[in-house]
């Protein structure tokens, strides 16, 4: 029993942080985008969340220093949520989806969708 409190108190870490990272990385997103904010529906900001959360797992913790925040548009963030969108209706493979966000992360560019 003690093993499985040990288990599950470390999911629960996990969890927490990997959501404190996520909303890190939003707010980063969100900063950047300014007034045009207001063009990601909540619907989308929720999608965004949960890709961003994806690339999180998939992605070494150095990753999130290379993204190109200053660069990234309303045109990045919404390819990166069609990305998302394909992912959760499971219409494309997980890791695909994952490096094609990392990648319009990275690059700070909405072409990579």
């Amino acid at each position: 029993m003690a093993d499985m409190s040990r288990t599950e108190i470390g999911r629960r870490m996990y969890s927490l942080q990997k959501e404190k990272n996520v909303e890190r990385v939003i707010e980063k997103i969100r900063k950047q985008l300014g007034s045009d904010w207001v063009y990601i529906s909540q619907e989308d900001q929720n999608v965004l969340k949960y890709v961003i959360g994806e690339v999180w797992v998939y992605r070494e913790r150095d990753f999130w220093e290379m993204v190109q925040y200053t660069r990234l548009t309303v045109k990045a963030i919404l390819d990166i949520v069609s990305i998302g969108r394909k992912l959760m209706s499971h219409e494309s493979d997980p890791r695909k989806s994952v490096e094609e966000a990392s990648e319009i992360l990275r690059l700070g560019s909405g072409q990579g969708a």
